[in-house]
């Protein structure tokens, strides 16, 4: 079934048969299907945002570097408000799932060391992705961006701090907020190495598990990470 819009399209190594691919000429145009048509415009979509943001992002330069009709990005996503909240979705469960996988260890230092070095991982690996997450981005996606993420992040870190510190006698209502500190002080570093990337990550992650678990009063003049070998 043919996809409206979608003719002009003239893309390498796309889905096309394998005997299109063998009698194609040079300049000859091969169609998507329409689910690679979506991957394509998605990664585009996620290319541009990280770029310019959401505000500055326009659909005719989604379908300009796509090489299609404005009509065939408004086909599969309605807009760019469509687009937008199918890419920050991908972003936000991403890296969701990177800091839910690495949560493996059973003492708390080692937790927060592995925390730090997902989101420090997912910057490194996923950089147009994590800044599609910490732009601003319009109203209605207040709960699909970096600060709704790393709330959810809090989330996980409260429970495993409420059971540390009901078992050490204080008030476990207080994990809530030392949570939203502990993640907080992670992902504004994040933010801010995103842009220097110096000292490597592990460093950075090293002496912020330093600060969180020694304190200001008891650091160490070089702190290093227990799940990470040194090389």
């Amino acid at each position: 079934m043919r996809r409206r819009g979608d003719s002009g399209a003239q893309v390498a190594g796309d889905g096309g048969t394998t005997g299109a691919r063998r009698t194609a000429k040079p300049g000859s145009r091969v169609r998507m299907s329409a689910a690679q048509r979506r991957e394509q415009l998605i990664s585009i979509g996620r290319l541009i945002f990280a770029e310019r943001g959401f505000d500055a992002t326009s659909i005719e330069e989604v379908a300009a570097r796509a090489k299609v009709s404005k009509p065939v990005v408004y086909e599969h996503f309605g807009g760019k408000e469509g687009l937008y909240a199918v890419v920050v979705d991908r972003e936000v469960r991403a890296l969701l799932d990177r800091i839910t996988t690495a949560l493996t260890a059973g003492h708390p230092r080692e937790l927060l060391e592995q925390a730090a070095m997902a989101l420090l991982d997912y910057i490194e690996e996923e950089t147009a992705g994590f800044r599609v997450l910490v732009r601003e981005s319009p109203l209605m996606s207040a709960t699909g961006n970096f600060s709704s993420v790393m709330n959810d992040v809090a989330h996980q870190v409260e429970h495993i701090l409420g059971a540390e510190f009901k078992s050490r006698g204080y008030d476990p209502k207080l994990a809530e907020l030392y949570s939203q500190a502990l993640v907080g002080m992670v992902a504004l570093t994040g933010r801010w190495w995103l842009e220097v990337r110096k000292p490597r990550k592990e460093t950075v992650a090293a002496h912020l598990v330093n600060l969180a678990w020694n304190g200001l009063s008891h650091l160490e003049a070089k702190p290093g990470l227990i799940t990470v070998r040194p090389r």
